[in-house]
This record gives C-alpha cells, structure tokens and sequence, in this order.
C-alpha cells in the first residue's frame, strides 16, 4: 500500500466520507470499477482510502474542474444512485484546494 503521488500544490482534493449500510451486494465490484475508471479520466492524480466505522476516500485530481467532469461520468452517476439508495446511510462530500502537501520522508 502506498500514499498518492500528488503534484506541487495547488490541486483538487475530494474527500468521500462515509458511513455504510449492512447491504454488501455489488458494493466490492462497483467500487473497484470506479477506482479503475476513476484512474482513466483527464486529470486524475491518485486515490487514497481507508475504512474503519467510517469510510474515507479522497481522489486527487489536477483541478476543480477534472473533478466536477468526474462526477459526471455516465458509469460513475450510476454508482452514486447505487450508493443512495442501497450502500449508504449516510455520507458527505467535501471537495477542496489543497494548498500545502508535506511529509515524511519529506517531499518539499
């Protein structure tokens, strides 16, 4: 497992928070789906997820508007129908500038 390799600042982050319900049907499938054709759009820089009681996934993307044209692919508003009505009791989508991006090892 490995951290996104994400440009010099400034880029898009997504963050998908979310609580799941106890219906598991497809949701494996659908989420891999949309980690590879997330993968294939213009823009795209990298995803890191994680799932505990809650799940977090954040996308990286070149800019708000590589982001926005990701929400509106055909195969990827079909899952996010899916996930209303069947894997989510509750969720949260928060999209914002990443201005700064630093770690160890150091990567500035």
């Amino acid at each position: 497992m490995t951290l996104a390799e994400t440009p010099a600042p400034p880029y898009t982050a997504v963050i998908f928070s979310s609580i799941r319900t106890d219906n598991e049907q497809g949701y494996a499938v659908m989420a891999a789906r949309m980690e590879e054709l997330a993968a294939l759009q213009p823009g795209y820089v990298g995803i890191e997820s994680a799932r505990g009681e809650i799940g977090i996934t954040v996308s990286y993307w070149t800019d708000d508007a590589a982001a926005r044209a990701w929400k509106q692919v055909a195969e990827h508003t079909i899952a996010q129908e899916r996930g209303k009505t069947t894997w989510y009791a509750d969720y949260r989508v928060r999209v914002c500038t990443v201005e700064r991006d630093y770690g160890h090892p150091s990567t500035m």
